[in-house]
């Protein structure tokens, strides 16, 4: 089996909004849902049931309109209801059947606004505002605004390092 065969990757499905009907990649050996999957996580459910195992990291849209830190044991136990595994800073290793082990790290990627370097964070964290009025997410009980992110950014990073 060639190594792009291994994990089919789906990301950013949006099923809340949008229509997309998932089946299963011939030869895979697992598959990974790579965020932003569906807000209300009702789309979780077509996976349920998936013939591999379904890795499943959830992205800045899984937490719109909840408590960031209720919201992902909750999610968790959620997707664990319907058989999937959730990677947020966590690692899960797969064995191939040739024995090869593949390690799986996965964190939501929240961003820490240094994408256009250090002269442009103030602007980037400003443009933030947008996302914080679309998400309507809280964090310890205060408004998930742009630092707020940030800082949960800069530990995934951490966590990844």
């Amino acid at each position: 089996m060639a190594s792009d065969q291994l994990s089919p990757l789906l990301s950013d499905l949006h099923l809340e909004t949008e229509a997309f009907e998932p089946e299963p990649a011939p030869g895979a050996e697992l598959l990974v849902l790579a965020g932003d999957i569906d807000s209300t996580w009702q789309g979780y459910a077509r996976f349920a049931g998936w013939p591999v195992p379904v890795l499943v990291v959830p992205g800045n849209h899984e937490f719109d309109r909840r408590e960031l830190r209720s919201a992902l044991p909750a999610f968790r136990d959620h997707c664990a209801r319907l058989g999937l595994r959730v990677l947020e800073c966590d690692e899960w290793v797969h064995t191939t059947p040739q024995g090869r082990r593949v390690r799986f790290l996965g964190t939501v990627r929240w961003s820490d606004f240094e994408v256009f370097g250090p002269a442009l964070q103030a602007k980037a964290l400003k443009a933030a505002s947008y996302f914080q009025k679309v998400m309507q997410a809280t964090c310890d009980g205060q408004v998930f605004d742009a630092a707020a992110v940030r800082g949960e950014g800069l530990a995934c990073r951490a966590w990844l390092q």
